[in-house]
């Protein structure tokens, strides 16, 4: 697919020229510039190079890895655990093309820290889609420490509960009929339980 044609790309492209125009810094030029070039090299600089913007660098990760270029892999993890959670879709969206072997381990680093369950959501969704021997622990791990009712991070419980029903692994059957009687979780759980049988 032509990457002007790739609706994440798109998506990616239009957010960080809002990001910019909406900035101090008022020149497009080397943003068009970033955003015009093919040149693999010139991407692997932009991750090199001191003083950089986060824009920069975000693009330059997001190209390499739909190039499948390893040296994409650590800028990727990194924007995948970022504040930002549009930041973090693209870099999932990347990490997933990038096929880099280590992704999944970095993924289930990244969702089983509580220190950062907050931004876990994207890590999460990004097992169910790796499919890796990694996945399944990971999501089971992360589910069931939000199992509490009052639990303030629902959001990444049911992104465990709906990726361990797409994984459809008969290990997660435990951790699904637990989170059945939470309020939040047990109309997904139900769904999920039912594509293991």
């Amino acid at each position: 697919m032509d990457i002007a044609q790739d609706p994440e790309f798109c998506s990616m492209i239009d957010r960080l020229r809002d990001e910019i125009h909406n900035g101090a810094d008022g020149d497009r030029k080397p943003f068009e510039e970033l955003v015009a070039t093919d040149d693999p090299e010139e991407f692997a600089r932009v991750l090199t190079a001191p003083g950089r913007p986060l824009w920069a660098r975000e693009i330059a990760a997001f190209r390499l890895g739909l190039a499948r270029d390893p040296r994409a892999f650590e800028a990727l993890v990194l924007l995948l655990n970022h504040r930002d959670p549009e930041r973090c879709v693209s870099a999932a969206y990347a990490l997933t093309r990038l096929g880099d072997p280590r992704t999944a381990r970095a993924a289930a680093a990244l969702a089983t820290n509580e220190l950062r369950v907050a931004y876990a959501l994207l890590p999460v969704r990004l097992l169910a889609d790796l499919r890796a021997p990694e996945s399944v622990p990971a999501l089971l791990a992360v589910l069931e420490r939000r199992l509490a009712a009052d639990d303030p991070h629902w959001r990444v419980a049911i992104a465990c509960v709906e990726g361990l029903g797409t994984l459809g692994d008969p290990r997660a059957q435990p951790a699904l009929e637990a989170a059945l009687p939470h309020p939040r979780l047990g109309p997904a759980a139900a769904e999920a339980l039912a594509r293991l049988a």
